[in-house]
């Protein structure tokens, strides 16, 4: 805890802590199709960051891709790009941003502008007559850029984890620091019944939390729900699932109520912050810390939250997601029914 703790806290926090974006996937929809177009693709391709997802023959593809979460920005060339440059010495883009992250549209945003700006420059050493391209930004799903579209989702699911992992692991760890346990293993029901019973109440105040949650974001801070609230439930529900098969799993290996909380505190609270993306974009982070972010279960719920509550998506579009948390679940009940001793040493 003294050497080890503070050397992961300051891998995460130095490679986390960053506003700048980087490697960020944007498309273009290039329907002028001229060098002046082209010239101006590549310079924003080899961007740091941006990486050029694919380039479109339709600006109707881009609403799909949005909705699906592959793209956070999309450039359109108008026909008559370079004629317009030409002859008015000025043109106009359009830029798409998928605003449901509002920090992050507003950076990306910025970042072709000023590449816009750059390339004006770099032309008028060349070419003495003026030039004036003017971007058109629109933001999709988050159009004022309220800060409750991304930060909203992403408490939902770090007071799910806390609270589910936290106090399920506590609970059955207090019932063997009391002596308890002995004599509920004795009891004529089943042993598992025991795990079950400490489950469910944390289940339904879970849920009672979310509702509150939902209610508050809703109707204080105006955050819209496009979605099907069947649906959101349904998903949370699995997630709640999930933290409480976690914070059994941390029961059954702990004999103190210290280590659990330790456990769950340290190894959720952290991890559920920083990896989760609605505090630090991903893409910034090295290639072994996006790999760890998938190990967290709150980072799928945030993603899930998002494409119900802001964009509107149905299961269709969120399914990955779901069969990745189902997956966690499965496994992590498997694990710690697995490791339930139904003797005490």
């Amino acid at each position: 805890m003294l050497f080890g703790l503070p050397i992961a806290q300051i891998v995460l926090f130095g490679f986390a802590l960053t506003n700048e974006i980087r490697n960020s996937r944007i498309m273009v929809c290039d329907y002028a199709r001229d060098e002046l177009s082209q010239r101006i693709i590549n310079k924003i391709a080899v961007s740091r960051n941006f990486k050029l997802d694919r380039s479109l023959n339709d600006h109707q593809e881009i609403e799909a891709a949005f909705k699906e979460g592959k793209v956070r920005l999309a450039i359109i060339f108008p026909v008559h790009f370079k004629e317009d440059i030409q002859h008015n010495h000025h043109a106009q883009i359009q830029i798409l941003a998928d605003a449901s992250d509002p920090n992050t549209a507003t950076t990306l945003t910025n970042y072709v502008s000023s590449i816009m700006e750059d390339y004006q420059r770099e032309n008028l050493i060349s070419n003495p007559l003026p030039m004036q391209i003017m971007p058109e930004v629109r933001m999709l799903y988050n159009p004022e850029l309220k800060g409750a579209t991304n930060f909203v989702p992403g408490v939902m699911a770090m007071i799910l984890m806390l609270i589910c992992v936290l106090m399920t692991s506590v609970s059955i760890v207090r019932e063997k620091e009391l002596g308890t346990m002995e004599v509920l293993l004795v009891s004529p029901f089943n042993p598992f019944m025991v795990i079950i019973s400490k489950a469910v109440p944390y289940f339904l105040l879970s849920l009672v939390n979310l509702s509150i949650i939902l209610v508050l974001s809703v109707f204080l801070l105006e955050m819209p729900f496009n979605g099907s609230l069947l649906l959101f439930f349904a998903e949370s529900s699995l997630l709640i699932i999930t933290c409480l098969s976690l914070g059994l799993l941390i029961s059954n290996t702990t004999n103190s109520q210290q280590a659990a909380m330790l456990i769950s505190l340290m190894g959720m609270l952290i991890p559920t912050i920083i990896l989760t993306g609605f505090l630090f974009p991903l893409e910034n982070m090295p290639w072994a810390l996006r790999l760890l972010s998938n190990l967290i279960p709150a980072k799928w719920y945030y993603i899930i939250v998002k494409s119900i509550m802001i964009k509107g998506l149905g299961f269709k579009a969120i399914w990955r997601e779901s069969l990745v948390l189902f997956g966690m679940t499965c496994f992590l009940l498997l694990v710690s029914l697995k490791r339930f001793k139904i003797r005490l040493s």
